[in-house]
C-alpha cells in the first residue's frame, strides 16, 4: 500500500490532524490544515488523516454522527452549509495544497450508521437484550423510529438514493413510547443482524443510531459509488480510514475496498481500520479476512504504552512489544501513542475506561513508533499542537524532535537490545545514503532531587553495535538532554559503543557529523 506519494516508505509518517473537540479561533479547520501543510511536510509527514468530511446530524457534529455522506459542506442541511470543519471548497483546496507538498490525505469513512433522520417511520421491530443482541426480549411490535433520510437540501445531486427503514438493521429509540433500547428491525424483507461482524455482545452489528444494512442492494450501490466519488471526483484523497469495523459487515467492506481500487485505478490504495481491542487474538481474524488490503491501528501496542505509563518503573520494558500487531504482522501495523478516542475516554468518560498514555512515558512511546524501523507510525495532533484537551507544552517539542529524527536518521535495519527491565535500546545502522541512530528508552525512577537536563544525572548504559561501515571510530552526539555528554563517544573497529540514557527518559544518538538543519 502507498505510504507516501514520493516513495521512500522507510520514513513515511502519518499525522492525525484533529482532536475530538478541536476548533480554530480565526479560521475553519480545513483552512487551518492548509496553512500547516508546509510545516507538516518539513517534519516528514507523508500522510494526513482528516476528520470525517461529511455533513453531521448537527452543525458542530464531528462527522461520526453521519447524516449525509454526499454533502461535504456544500448544501444547506442541518442548519448549516459548512460542516464543523469547513466547506467543500475549502476541503478540496486544502487537499490540493497537501498533494503539492508531497502529502497524501486519508478520508475518514463512516459507513456503519447514520444519525439525524428527517422524519420518523412506523415498522415492526424486536427489542433485544443490549448485552446479548441474539436474545429477544419479546415478540415483534410496531414502533416508530427516525429512519427516513430525504436530504431535501441536497435533493438528487450526486445521488438520488433516499434511505428508509428498509435499509437499516436496527435503532435504539422507539419514538412512539419514548423508550431507549436496542431494536432489531423485523419486516418481511429484513434478514436480521449480519453474521459477518464481531461476536462481542453476541453480535455486534448494532453500535448506535440507525445501523446500516450492508447486504441491501440499494445500500451497497450507493456506498460503492460514494467511495469512488469522494476520492477521484471530489477530494483528491488517497485512501480511507474506516471507523468502527467491529460493527460492519466485513464482506461488504472488503468488496468496497476492491471496488474503489478498481474504479479509481489505484492498486496501492491505502486503507486503515479501527478495531478497538487490546487483545491481538481478536484482531487476527480481521487481519486475515482483509487479504492484506487493510492496515490496522495497533491498539494492543497503545495499551502496552498506557500500562507502562501507569505502572512506571514496575513495568518490564522488555515486554513492551509483546502481543502487538507490530510483532505479529509489522507490515499491517499502524502504530500510535494516542488519538481522539483516547482523549475522549480519559477526559469525558472516566478512569475505568481511559487509556491515555501519561506524560511520564509519552516521549518513550513516540521514540519507539517513530524510530524503531517497523510499523507505520501515526502522530496525534493533540500531542504536537496547542489545544484545550490534552496538549503538554513540555512534551510537544520532544515529539517534533523525534519526528524530525525519523526523517533524518531512521534508516537501515534495526537490532534490539532489550536486556534490562527498565531500559531498552535499539540501533539503526543507516542504509549507505542516510545515517542511522541509537535509541534508548527508560522508565526507571529518577533519584530524588535530580533535575531534568542536569549534566550530572544517573544514567543507564547499553552497549550497541552500530556496524563497522562508516562507523568505526566515529563520534555520536545526543539529541535530548543531557546534551553536555556529546564528547568522544567513539566506536572501536568492531562498531560497538556504550550509549547512555537518563533514568526515566529517552535518548537518541546520531553521528556527530550530521546536522539538524
Amino acid at each position: 500500500m502507498r505510504l507516501s506519494p514520493k516513495g521512500g516508505d522507510e520514513t513515511a509518517c502519518m499525522f492525525q490532524f484533529f482532536t475530538w473537540d478541536c476548533s480554530h479561533p480565526h479560521m475553519s479547520w480545513w483552512r487551518h490544515f492548509e496553512s500547516e501543510v508546509p510545516q507538516l511536510a518539513a517534519l516528514g509527514v507523508t500522510q494526513v488523516w482528516l476528520p470525517p468530511p461529511n455533513k453531521a446530524m448537527r452543525a458542530q457534529g464531528q462527522g461520526y454522527d453521519a447524516y449525509d455522506l454526499w454533502d461535504l459542506g456544500e448544501f444547506y442541511q442541518k442548519g448549516t452549509i459548512a460542516t464543523r470543519w469547513g466547506t467543500k471548497e475549502e476541503l478540496v483546496r486544502a487537499i490540493a495544497t497537501a498533494n503539492a507538498h508531497g502529502i497524501d490525505v486519508l478520508v475518514d469513512a463512516v459507513l456503519n450508521h447514520k444519525l439525524g433522520a428527517d422524519r420518523p417511520e412506523t415498522f415492526m421491530a424486536v427489542s433485544v437484550d443490549p448485552n446479548n443482541r441474539l436474545k429477544d426480549l419479546g415478540p415483534p411490535q410496531e414502533i416508530e423510529g427516525w429512519t427516513a433520510f430525504d436530504f431535501l437540501g441536497r435533493g438528487d445531486k450526486y445521488s438520488s438514493f433516499k434511505w428508509t427503514h428498509e435499509h437499516f438493521t436496527g435503532i435504539d429509540w422507539d419514538h412512539r413510547t419514548r423508550t431507549k433500547g436496542v431494536y432489531r428491525i423485523n419486516t418481511a424483507n429484513h434478514k436480521g443482524w449480519s453474521r459477518w461482524v464481531d461476536s462481542e455482545l453476541g453480535n455486534y452489528d448494532y453500535l448506535l443510531g440507525t445501523d446500516i444494512d450492508h447486504r441491501h442492494p440499494e445500500v451497497r450501490k450507493d456506498l460503492l459509488a460514494w467511495g469512488s466519488w469522494v476520492l477521484e471526483v471530489t477530494t483528491g484523497g488517497a485512501g480511507f480510514r474506516f471507523d468502527a469495523i467491529k460493527h460492519m459487515d466485513r464482506r461488504f467492506l472488503l468488496s468496497f475496498i476492491k471496488h474503489v481500487r478498481e474504479t479509481v485505478g489505484r492498486n496501492d490504495l491505502f486503507s486503515v481500520a479501527e478495531y478497538w481491542s487490546s487483545d491481538l487474538e481478536l484482531i487476527k481474524p480481521y487481519i486475515r479476512a482483509f487479504e492484506g488490503l487493510v492496515t490496522f491501528f495497533d491498539v494492543p501496542l497503545h495499551h502496552n504504552f498506557h500500562d507502562a505509563s501507569k505502572a512506571g518503573s514496575r513495568y518490564d520494558l522488555r515486554k513492551i512489544l509483546n502481543r502487538t500487531i507490530l510483532k505479529y504482522r509489522p507490515g499491517d501495523a499502524i502504530t500510535f501513542v494516542d488519538n481522539h478516542d483516547t482523549v475522549t475516554l480519559a477526559h469525558q468518560i472516566g478512569q475505568t475506561l481511559e487509556s491515555w498514555v501519561g506524560s511520564n512515558f509519552k516521549l518513550q512511546a513516540y521514540a519507539l513508533i517513530l524510530l524503531y524501523g517497523e510499523g507505520h507510525p501515526c502522530v496525534f495532533y493533540g500531542d504536537v499542537y496547542p489545544n484545550n484537551e490534552c496538549y503538554d507544552e513540555a512534551l510537544a517539542p520532544g515529539v517534533r524532535r523525534l519526528m524530525d529524527a525519523r526523517r533524518k536518521y531512521a534508516y537501515g535495519p534495526h537490532r534490539e537490545y532489550f536486556q534490562e527491565a527498565n531500559c531498552i535500546g535499539f540501533a539503526r545502522r543507516g542504509d549507505g545514503k542516510h545515517p542511522g541512530c541509537a535509541v534508548l528508552i527508560s522508565n526507571a525512577d529518577a533519584p530524588a532531587g535530580q533535575k531534568s537536563g542536569a549534566a550530572q544525572v544517573q544514567q543507564h548504559i547499553i552497549r550497541m553495535d552500530m556496524g563497522t561501515k562508516g562507523n568505526a571510530n566515529a563520534t555520536y552526539r545526543p539529541l535530548f538532554e543531557p546534551l553536555e555528554q556529546n564528547v568522544q563517544i567513539g566506536t572501536n573497529a568492531y562498531g560497538w559503543a556504550a550509549f547512555t540514557c537518563p533514568f526515566g527518559g529517552v535518548q537518541v544518538w546520531v553521528r556527530d557529523n550530521t546536522t539538524d538543519d
